[in-house]
């Protein structure tokens, strides 16, 4: 598919005419002139909110600016015929960026010839302490669902939740939920709770599919000692699980059961409430 050509649209849209003239000057170039348009970017676009909220290639475009998107558009429009010389160009960006520069290569990955080759950027993006390049590749982008191994895609959901970050944003995040992670789930919740502290309460939708013996005492106890947050989240995972003790437990939480069964609860709910405590 012409992504570039998708990504050009989304800039029409609120690029000025002095910036798409800029910008339709260098689409057409080689390797070397993007590459040098990428670095240049930001010295003849504008730092301008991207406004279409529709998605290209499973992309979220939200809190994007238009400088990004010129630069993320740039990288789609590079000839890939040449696997060489295609990847060393991006190489030589990736060795040499500055943090807004590897944001938007990182964010481009969706949209890069040959994924299999830029895993390893990826993973390393996930390891990175620079806050930029890591919302980059947990949010609203696609390529961790579709090419991350499982114990690289827990990686990504349990540094966002040590770090108190919107785990809600991450792309796949029910879909890719596995009984490794909702393991680690429970083990650092254990860990909080033994220095009086916790672990974001939505963190435990992740649980609901692999409800165990051991995972349904952690769900007591949220019943029992845990914010007004927590107990909506243990209502909605016994509410939800198939495991018939936790189903058992929901009803007699009277109050709690009632609400459930009006429909009251949702995820929405305790993401709305864990954004409104960390102004996310």
């Amino acid at each position: 598919m012409n992504y570039s050509a998708l990504l050009l649209e989304k800039i029409k849209i609120q690029a000025s005419a002095k910036e798409l003239s800029w910008i339709e000057s260098k689409s057409n170039g080689g390797l070397q002139s993007l590459q040098v348009a990428f670095v240049a970017v930001p010295r003849f676009i504008s730092k301008s909110p991207v406004l279409a909220a529709d998605t290209i290639n499973g992309v979220s475009f939200d809190n994007w600016t238009l400088d990004k998107l010129v630069r993320v558009y740039l990288l789609a429009s590079l000839e890939s015929t040449d696997k060489e010389a295609y990847t060393k160009t991006l190489d030589i960006l990736f060795d040499t960026a500055e943090n807004n520069e590897a944001s938007a290569l990182i964010a481009a990955l969706p949209f890069l010839a040959y994924p299999d080759y830029w895993l390893l950027r990826a993973t390393n993006a996930v390891r990175s302490n620079i806050g930029p390049v890591f919302d980059a590749i947990a949010f609203g982008n696609p390529f961790p669902k579709i090419h991350f191994s499982e114990p690289a895609w827990n990686q990504l959901v349990l540094k966002c939740i040590f770090n108190d970050k919107p785990i809600h944003n991450i792309d796949g995040l029910d879909e890719r939920a596995n009984q490794e992670l909702a393991d680690s789930i429970s083990y650092l919740a254990h860990e909080r709770w033994a220095a009086g502290r916790t672990i974001p309460s939505q963190a435990w939708r992740l649980v609901t599919r692999f409800m165990n013996e051991a995972i349904l005492k952690d769900i007591e106890h949220l019943f029992t000692t845990g914010t007004a947050a927590d107990t909506i989240a243990a209502a909605i995972v016994c509410g939800q699980s198939d495991l018939p003790a936790a189903k058992d437990l929901l009803t007699k939480q009277t109050a709690l059961y009632e609400q459930w069964q009006n429909g009251i609860f949702s995820w929405q709910m305790v993401e709305d409430h864990q954004r409104s405590i960390l102004n996310y």
